[in-house]
């Protein structure tokens, strides 16, 4: 949300970190999707491999449309990959497959940090779309000052939400590296290259939460120096 004063600079840590996070991945998806995997699989092949593997026949693997758009949807129980990773064979395909294919382990597993962030989407969601429009409306009528306090109490639970989502993102690309491994679905020299794909997606996550993070503690500042006045 556009508010400017001086507690922007708190913002710059997490704008530069964003632009980064974004050209890292970027930047290892288009080199190690270039790159062929060994195995010659689908990102298609490796969900349902793996999948299979541990008994879990009833999710469904599904393309879907646009660039790095792939998820797994817990309350269907489908993972959803772009066409290029549902169809692609290389190391960028087969990593991303097998991060997503990591969720729907963990959904399978009952894991605590994935099932504490599915509770939270709702009011994550309340945060996220009603805490802005009231820290706004507080700000510029300061007839409703207290609706400031309440935006931020809102907001605080998006933030939590981002946080929450780190455990859950990390587990799924140490899931996803292992799983290609014992799975002989990538070879020892592949390792690196898939991991850095990982590693680089994973970056986005934290470049999101410290964004929200910062922005939360610029609210409460906001909000103090209005106290003070």
């Amino acid at each position: 949300m556009f508010y400017w004063d001086q507690t922007m600079i708190l913002l710059i840590p997490a704008i530069l970190l964003s632009l980064y996070a974004q050209y890292k991945i970027s930047s290892s998806y288009k080199r190690y999707s270039k790159i062929r995997s060994q195995s010659g699989l689908t990102g298609a092949q490796v969900a349902r491999g793996i999948l299979n593997s541990n008994g879990l026949y009833d999710v469904r693997v599904e393309p879907i449309g646009g660039r790095l758009s792939d998820h797994y949807d817990p309350r269907t129980r489908i993972i959803r990959l772009s066409e290029d990773v549902y169809q692609g064979s290389s190391l960028s395909s087969i990593a991303v497959a097998a991060h997503e294919t990591g969720h729907a382990l963990q959904h399978a597993s009952g894991y605590f940090p994935m099932q504490l962030r599915s509770s939270f989407v709702p009011v994550a969601n309340i945060g996220s779309g009603a805490g802005p429009i009231l820290i706004m409306v507080g700000l510029f009528m300061p007839t409703y000052g207290w609706l400031l306090e309440l935006g931020i109490f809102a907001f605080a639970f998006a933030v939590l939400f981002q946080v929450i989502t780190l455990p859950v993102e990390f587990n799924a690309s140490s899931r996803a590296l292992s799983l290609l491994q014992e799975g002989r679905m990538i070879g020892s020299d592949e390792v690196r290259g898939a991991r850095s794909v990982l590693n680089a997606a994973a970056l986005t996550y934290v470049a999101a939460a410290l964004a929200a993070i910062l922005q939360l503690v610029r609210f409460m500042l906001i909000a103090r120096g209005r106290s003070d006045d």
